[in-house]
């Protein structure tokens, strides 16, 4: 390759956004005034520099590239796969597969996310078997994209096979299988990961914590997120992270450690829209809607402007709090202030808001004025509030829209059966619980749990078959006759 050539060359793969169009607009103009175009490492190149500004260019010069190498294949999937555009990516992987090529260590990672992105299971299944056919199963990049898309998808079987398969294990690997066992509800068996993780001496990372402390929230395990708190603490680079930080004002939120989630939240140098959107949402959720309102204000006065989630959280905190003409005001404000369409969300808090206040005619009129179909969110919020007001009719009617929308959930027929049991109608009662017997619904009970010397216990509802029920049940009356004797 000539001197001119390599200079070429090196203008575009130096290229870095936000120059990396215009040098590469200018290098190509120069390949075409002299003939190089068909030389195939300036078109890869050059692909190379378009797919990191523009993929409609990157896309032009890869159709036109006469000779493809892998690089070429894997650099236009990966452009996709940076923009989340999976389905070009797949036509590409497809095409790919169509030439005769075999998909590198590169190759399979990128389209195994894609897989997890778009939870396309089969193709995720069968790419895991290119991988055991190609022989990359001792590559910890292909093997850990592998477990990922297990975990994502939901597959827990087969992303603990992969993952006790795999000879080395780093923080990304044990994050992955943490994550999915989080996503799929399985807390404990989370923790019980991480606490194998920390036995293998992987090092925490930033991707774990906020997982971790998320499940603490979720289980009111409140110890054990002081505990990743304490670790949080001892790493420089941690205790730094917003994300973190954001998670931990969450975390004690949900735990009712308020006045920690504040602390949390003015120790932190570096806020972002979630940390205030965070800690809006937790003043709503312990009602103190009134410092949900100061607190976004003062958002706004220190630059910061309200999403759509930040707007959710706020009109969620008004609602919880009985606030209804700032409630209004704020939803009002969404086009004219904010520029965009209110969302299913912010119309559900409305809702809820009117709903609650008993306000069901200027709610009906909120909900008749909806641009898309109501989902079940706004119609359970109308039906809560009419089980609070123990209105029949605006009952009726959300519970009607439920039934058609999610005919399984037995929330809805319970709720209906509250409002009908308040105003003695037995009748109604008894049909909609007919209704609920003939359908084969059941009511999930209700549990509370509390932690004992760091382990979680469970309790349901109407359950007296545990182990400790008739000893517990012993101490309740204890309780109860002690206090009757005073």
């Amino acid at each position: 390759m000539s001197s001119f050539m390599l200079s070429l060359s090196s203008i575009l793969r130096r290229s870095i956004p936000p120059t990396v169009l215009s040098h590469a607009r200018q290098t190509h103009v120069q390949i075409l005034i002299h003939g190089l175009i068909h030389d195939a490492t300036l078109q890869t190149d050059l692909l190379l520099a378009y797919s990191k500004g523009s993929l409609l260019y990157a896309r032009k010069v890869f159709d036109k590239m006469l000779e493809r190498n892998m690089h070429s294949w894997n650099i236009m999937i990966s452009g996709y796969v940076r923009k989340s555009m999976h389905r070009d990516a797949l036509s590409v992987f497809d095409e790919f597969l169509n030439s005769g090529l075999k998909p590198d260590h590169y190759t399979l990672p990128l389209v195994l996310k894609i897989c997890a992105g778009i939870g396309d299971v089969l193709l995720g299944v069968m790419l895991h078997g290119m991988v055991v056919k190609l022989g990359f199963e001792n590559c910890v990049v292909v093997s850990t994209s592998v477990l990922d898309f297990y975990s994502k998808c939901g597959k827990l079987n087969d992303a603990r096979i992969v993952f006790v398969g795999l000879s080395w294990k780093d923080s990304v690997v044990w994050n992955s299988m943490i994550s999915g066992f989080a996503k799929a509800g399985l807390h404990l068996e989370a923790l019980d990961c991480f606490r194998n993780m920390l036995g293998n001496k992987a090092e925490l990372d930033s991707m774990t914590v906020p997982t971790l402390l998320n499940v603490c929230g979720k289980l009111g395990d409140v110890t054990k997120g002081k505990e990743i708190h304490g670790q949080v603490l001892k790493n420089t680079v941690l205790h730094k992270d917003t994300a973190i930080g954001n998670s931990l004002i969450d975390l004690y939120s949900k735990c009712g450690y308020l006045c920690d989630a504040e602390k949390i939240f003015l120790s932190l140098r570096n806020r972002n829209l979630v940390t205030w959107t965070t800690l809006i949402s937790c003043y709503g959720f312990h009602g103190n809607g009134k410092e949900s309102l100061r607190l976004f204000e003062k958002m706004k006065d220190s630059g910061f402007k309200p999403n759509s989630v930040t707007l959710t959280a706020i009109l969620a905190s008004c609602s919880h709090s009985g606030l209804i003409d700032q409630g209004k005001k704020i939803f009002n404000s969404i086009r004219s202030s904010y520029r965009f369409e209110p969302t299913v969300e912010h119309y559900a808090c409305m809702v809820d808001l009117l709903s609650r206040f008993g306000w069901f005619n200027e709610a009906i009129v909120l909900i008749r004025s909806m641009k898309t179909v109501p989902p079940a969110s706004v119609w359970g919020a109308l039906l809560a509030g009419s089980l609070v007001h123990r209105n029949v009719e605006t009952g009726e009617m959300a519970a009607r829209h439920l039934f058609e929308i999610e005919p399984t959930n037995a929330s809805n027929y319970i709720a209906l059966c509250g409002i009908y049991d308040s105003r003695g109608m037995w009748s109604d009662v008894s049909r909609v619980r007919s209704e609920m017997k003939r359908s084969g619904f059941g009511k999930t009970p209700g549990c509370s749990w509390i932690s004992i010397g760091g382990e979680i216990r469970t309790f349901y509802q109407g359950d007296f078959h545990s182990s400790l029920g008739h000893k517990i049940n012993e101490t309740f009356e204890g309780i109860i006759g002690t206090l009757l004797l005073t």
